[in-house]
């Protein structure tokens, strides 16, 4: 058998956990979870993970799905997401930053197999350990099948849930944190909001980084017309995605970004970044921009605002794009790693 490390899943079930929990549901009793009896984070979970797992694995295979596991297991797959430690220190906590930039070197030495979730976060990595390339297999991700245009109930529930202040409004979705870049867009929404209808707003959906990780991030003085509501239930997301006139995911890294491909499985035409893994997932079918560049990203917004018919055609190429994903495929060519480096 098969043991997942899946200390993760008593994280809210954001990008991390929802890729743990929509694999393991799929392998069922083929597959063991294993994580502290309570939850456990930063070095107290960090230390169980190194201390305590790898006497509670033995010599079974050892599936370890986010980022990090115990340095004195060989018998082992590592998924790596990205590698924001190791090119952005700066956008992380020093603690947190110094952890990682110590563990993931060694963690991929010491490993069977790495996952990684988009060609990008594969070839940052061979940067860093350049020695690891031949272990590395991309797999890509997949949205969750209610990821789908929502009806007009479901959508007005969750305007008024949220306390959207209108029904025409553009969504901006993931945490606040350094690298979803949400100054600079705010920045556009200021430089873009007094030529556009007063009735539309820019809705910001997400819960503020973990100070622990990312540090302290305040938002400044908010421009006109911005709806702040923090972190949202994801029962409510597909509705969200599909009421809005246009999403924008302005990201300056991205290991996958399940926001850009949500939104397209919602019908929701998009906004995104030329960097990163986000052209991997979106392919021809977003808007796609410099996102340094304030006025790019205004112009893309204000062009979404004002041409019904590039929502449309993005609409439906959104959905096209986004059917090309799919869990049970990314289940399969998981359990072929996991069943080869078990061999």
């Amino acid at each position: 058998m098969i043991v997942c490390n899946a200390r993760i899943l008593d994280n809210p079930l954001t990008g991390a956990p929802r890729y743990v929990q929509e694999l393991t549901s799929r392998f069922g009793d083929a597959i063991e979870l294993i994580k502290p009896h309570k939850p456990r984070s930063g070095v107290p979970g960090h230390l169980w993970e190194q201390f305590v797992l790898p006497l509670l694995v033995g010599k079974r295979l050892l599936w370890s799905p986010s980022i990090t596991g115990p340095l004195a297991v060989s018998r082992q797959v590592v998924t790596i997401y990205d590698v924001v430690p190791l090119d952005h220190p700066e956008w992380l906590s020093p603690r947190f930053a110094a952890w990682y930039r110590f563990l993931t070197p060694r963690l991929v030495r010491q490993v069977r197999s790495i996952l990684v979730i988009s060609e990008f976060t594969k070839q940052r990595l061979i940067h860093h350990c350049p020695d690891a390339a031949p272990k590395i297999k991309v797999v890509l991700l997949a949205a969750d099948r209610r990821f789908a245009p929502a009806d007009e109930a479901s959508i007005l529930t969750a305007r008024h849930s949220l306390g959207i202040p209108t029904p025409h409004y553009l969504l901006a979705l993931g945490s606040l944190e350094p690298r979803k870049n949400l100054p600079r867009l705010l920045q556009a929404w200021e430089q873009i909001e007094g030529k556009i209808p007063q009735d539309i707003w820019l809705v910001v959906a997400g819960a503020k980084g973990r100070e622990r990780v990312f540090g302290d991030n305040p938002f400044q003085k908010l421009p006109p017309r911005v709806h702040l509501t923090g972190f949202v239930a994801d029962g409510l997301l597909p509705a969200l995605y599909s009421g809005a006139l246009a999403a924008a995911y302005v990201s300056l890294y991205e290991g996958f970004g399940f926001p850009a491909l949500e939104a397209m499985a919602c019908g929701t035409p998009l906004l995104t970044s030329s960097v990163s893994s986000l052209p991997e997932v979106v392919g021809e079918a977003a808007i796609k921009i410099n996102p340094l560049d304030v006025e790019a990203i205004g112009d893309g917004l204000k062009r979404l605002v004002e041409d019904s018919g590039l929502r449309s055609r993005l609409s439906s190429s959104g959905l096209a794009q986004a059917g090309r994903f799919n869990w049970d495929k990314t289940a399969g060519e998981t359990w072929q790693v996991l069943q080869d480096a078990a061999g």
